[in-house]
C-alpha cells in the first residue's frame, strides 16, 4: 500500500523505520515473547527501555545533569495546570507571553492558581508575530515566565528567547521538540507533547532544573507532582509504555542521522522549500512575519476561500493530507515535522506549482 505525504499538525506521522521496527517487534519484543503493550512496566525488561529513552534523551538534547527528564501523560494541556500547581509557590505571581491558542489556554488556566499577568501579546496582530517584550515590564519577584515557544496554529516560532534574569524560564516546546538544538541551561523547566516530532500520542516530556522540585502545592496531586515523578523515576503509576518505547526508538533515529545539529540543517532546508515558493507566488501567500517563520508549521492561503476549499481537496486526492488550515484561523497549513522527508516538500512545492498554473 503506497503511503501519503502526511502533513498533519499531530498525530503526525513518524519515522518509516521506526514503524517497520515497531511492527516487527511488535508481538516479540528482544525475545522476551510479549509485547511492549502488554508487558508489566515493573518488569527488568521494560526497565531497560524507559530507562534506555531517559538516557537518550539527555544525549540527543545535551540535557545537562541538574535536570530531570519526566514521562508523564495527559499531554501539554495537563501541564498547564501542573506548571502553577509546581511552580506559582513563592509570590504566587507568574508572567505569560500570549503568542497564540496554545500560550492563551495556558495563560487562562495559571490564572486559577494566582496571580498570572500577560506582559505581552500579539492578538491584535492575529497572533502573526512574535509580540515585543519589554523586560521591564515583567514581575521582578515572579514564579517563572511562560513562552510557548513554537505555535503550531500560527506558523510562529521565537526567534530570540526573553531575558528573564533569575526567573525561570518555562517554555512549551510541544511543536518543536528535538528540531534543532537547544541551549537547556536557558530555561527551568521545557515541556510538551509527544506527538508531533517525539512519539505517539499519550505521552508528555517535562524537562526540569532540579531545583525547581519539591515546591508543589498543597492541593497537586501526587500524579502531577513533578518530584514525585522524579522520585519514581517516571512511574508512580502506568507510564505510557508503548509510547515511551517509540520515543526511544525515535531517538536512536536522530542519533543515526548525526543529531540534532543535523536535524536542524535537514528541517531548515524543507522549509526554505517551501517558504522560497510562497514569496514568489502569485496564487499564494505566508501571513506570518519572515522574522518569526516556524521551521515547523508553515501555514498559507490562497487568493480566496473557494480556491482554499478545492486546493485542500485536489492535494489530498493526490496524496497530499492534512494540510487544511487550523478550524480558528482556516487557510492551509503543512506541518513538516522531522519525519517528512525532503522529497515529501519538493513534491507538495511541484503540486502548489501546478496547482496555480491551472487555477490562474
Amino acid at each position: 500500500m503506497a503511503r501519503v505525504y502526511n502533513f498533519s499538525a499531530g498525530p503526525s506521522m513518524l519515522p518509516e523505520s521506526v514503524l517497520n521496527r515497531a511492527a516487527a517487534e511488535l508481538l516479540d519484543y528482544d525475545a522476551s515473547g510479549q509485547s511492549v503493550m502488554e508487558m508489566s512496566h515493573r518488569s527488568k525488561v521494560y526497565e531497560e527501555i524507559i530507562f534506555s529513552a531517559q538516557k537518550l534523551f539527555r544525549e540527543v538534547m545535551a540535557i545537562p545533569a541538574n535536570y530531570k527528564v519526566l514521562f508523564m501523560q495527559g499531554g501539554a494541556s495537563l501541564q498547564f495546570a501542573g506548571i502553577p500547581l509546581n511552580l506559582m509557590n513563592g509570590s504566587n505571581k507568574a508572567d505569560y507571553v500570549v503568542s497564540g491558542q496554545f500560550s492563551t489556554k495556558a495563560f487562562k488556566e495559571a490564572q486559577k492558581y494566582g496571580d498570572a499577568k500577560c506582559v505581552a501579546t500579539s492578538k491584535e496582530q492575529n497572533f502573526s508575530v512574535i509580540p515585543a517584550l519589554d523586560p521591564t515590564s515583567f514581575t521582578p519577584d515572579a514564579d517563572y515566565l511562560h513562552i510557548c515557544h513554537n505555535n503550531t496554529i500560527y506558523g510562529t516560532k521565537f526567534a530570540e528567547l526573553p531575558e528573564t534574569g533569575s526567573v525561570p524560564l518555562v517554555a512549551d516546546i510541544s511543536s518543536s521538540f528535538l528540531s534543532e538544538p537547544m541551549d537547556i541551561s536557558k530555561f527551568g523547566v521545557l515541556y510538551g507533547g509527544a506527538q508531533k516530532n517525539v512519539a505517539p500520542a499519550g505521552l508528555t516530556v517535562v524537562i526540569v532544573r532540579e531545583d525547581l522540585l519539591g515546591n508543589a502545592r498543597k492541593d497537586t496531586p501526587d500524579v502531577m507532582n513533578w518530584k514525585s515523578v522524579a522520585d519514581n523515576d517516571s512511574m508512580l503509576n502506568t507510564p505510557p509504555c508503548w509510547s515511551i518505547y517509540v520515543c526511544k526508538l525515535v531517538l536512536e533515529w536522530i542519533q543515526t542521522l548525526g543529531g540534532l545539529d543535523a536535524m536542524k540543517e535537514h528541517n531548515a532546508h524543507k522549509c526554505k522549500l517551501l517558504y522560497d515558493y510562497l514569496d514568489k507566488s502569485e496564487m499564494f501567500s505566508n501571513p506570518v512575519d519572515p522574522k518569526y517563520r516556524s521551521m515547523m508549521n508553515v501555514t498559507f492561503v490562497a487568493s480566496n476561500d473557494d480556491l482554499n476549499a478545492t486546493f485542500v481537496k485536489e492535494a489530498a486526492a493526490a496524496s497530499f493530507v492534512n494540510l487544511k488550515g487550523h478550524r480558528s484561523v482556516g487557510g492551509m497549513r503543512a506541518s513538516i515535522y522531522n519525519a517528512m522527508p525532503v522529497e515529501g516538500v519538493e513534491a507538495l512545492v511541484q503540486f502548489m506549482a501546478e496547482f496555480e498554473r491551472k487555477y490562474s
